[in-house]
């Protein structure tokens, strides 16, 4: 007879929101350093909306507080110990569980229809791939407008990429391991070929990367849900890492790092990037901090709640509010437009958050504008 496996762990919400804050290092002691934090997190979304700061130089701010110096990210990145891959940075080293998935493109046994239509253009423009290859090996590192664009079939979408078809084309060349991003010229990607930077390292069998992904990932985020939502670029699933649990309070079945479990906890006030992994999962935001956010940068002005970058505002174990704020260079000003409490805040609280509000300033170069309040 099969063995039913360990019981679930059974975990309060508190509990299970500590076990998440302290996987993604927001509680304390702060962690060590950069690399030390993109090792730990497995990853910095890129998203250059700067109505603060980039996404990846909140999340490294909110870990490192004003300490942080935004010239170390585009140092590793040039030195190619992080690599960006398909929006996201990861550590270097963390590319061999990759490149499995990258040679087996557009991906085995039978495909969605979304992919098989993504593997008939790219087969399409065949032409245009190799002379893109062509002209990166003679010379080097180049912006897709700097490539030459003779796709036959032209990318069309209705989102942003619509026409865009070296553009596209290059992002499925990086799914297929055939290109990197190497860095930017202002907010243009910096293509190269990927022989000149992946690790020449045997590939690992595909069933062994996916589990070792899935346990990086288990212990960056502490719980996930048994069952999570498909992604394309990084799942919220984890498979069958970890053990099992429940949250008292919530549906549903989890999965836990059990060294996560039992550690003593010191919380501490951050402000957080609207893409931080921590509050990037909407649904498991709601689920295990009772607490509702989007992303409003994309609504209309009068339909936004909390403002176009909201900034989460994280006390504690609980998810407390959303803070509007934008920097206004010119005027060397942190504007602050509203804090908005989802929670009755004390004193400590204000205390608290009005430090990270000056240290996010100070980081910044800026000066606070509460508008008068």
């Amino acid at each position: 007879m099969a063995s039913a496996g360990p019981a679930p762990h059974k975990l309060s919400r508190a509990e299970a929101r500590r076990v998440a804050v302290g996987a993604q290092l927001l509680d304390e002691p702060r962690p060590a350093g950069l690399h030390d934090i993109v090792r730990a997190l497995t990853l910095l979304q890129v998203d250059q909306t700067a109505a603060v700061a980039p996404s990846a130089d909140l999340v490294l701010w909110s870990r490192l507080g004003s300490a942080y110096d935004r010239a170390e990210l585009a140092s590793a990145l040039e030195k190619q110990t992080l690599i960006e891959l398909q929006s996201m940075i990861r550590p270097a080293e963390d590319m061999v569980l990759y490149r499995t998935d990258m040679a087996d493109w557009p991906g085995k046994g039978e495909l969605t229809d979304w992919r098989a239509a993504q593997a008939r253009w790219v087969e399409a423009n065949d032409g245009c791939r190799r002379e893109i290859l062509t002209a990166l090996a003679m010379s080097g590192p180049m912006t897709a407008r700097e490539l030459p664009d003779n796709c036959a079939v032209p990318w069309r979408s209705s989102g942003w990429t619509n026409d865009k078809s070296v553009t596209r084309l290059l992002e499925f060349m990086v799914q297929r391991g055939e290109v990197v991003v190497v860095g930017r010229e202002d907010r243009d990607r910096l293509w190269e070929l990927a022989e000149r930077v992946h690790p020449d390292v045997p590939l690992l069998p595909a069933d062994e990367a996916v589990r070792l992904r899935d346990e990086r990932r288990l212990r960056s985020l502490g719980i996930v849900r048994e069952r999570a939502a498909d992604m394309q670029i990084e799942p919220s699933g984890v498979g069958s890492a970890g053990e099992p649990a429940v949250i008292e309070g919530v549906k549903g079945k989890w999965r836990v790092d059990p060294e996560r479990l039992g550690r003593p906890f010191t919380g501490r006030a951050a402000l957080l990037s609207p893409f931080d992994r921590l509050v990037y999962d909407r649904k498991r935001a709601l689920a295990v901090f009772d607490y509702d956010y989007q992303v409003e940068m994309y609504k209309p002005a009068a339909k936004r709640r909390w403002g176009y970058f909201a900034l989460p505002i994280l006390y504690g174990d609980r998810l407390v509010g959303k803070l509007d704020a934008t920097a206004d260079r010119a005027a060397g000003l942190l504007r602050v437009a509203a804090v908005h409490r989802d929670v009755t805040f004390t004193g400590e609280i204000w205390d608290s958050v009005d430090a990270e509000i000056e240290d996010l300033a100070r980081w910044l170069g800026l000066e606070v504008d509460t508008g008068g309040e």
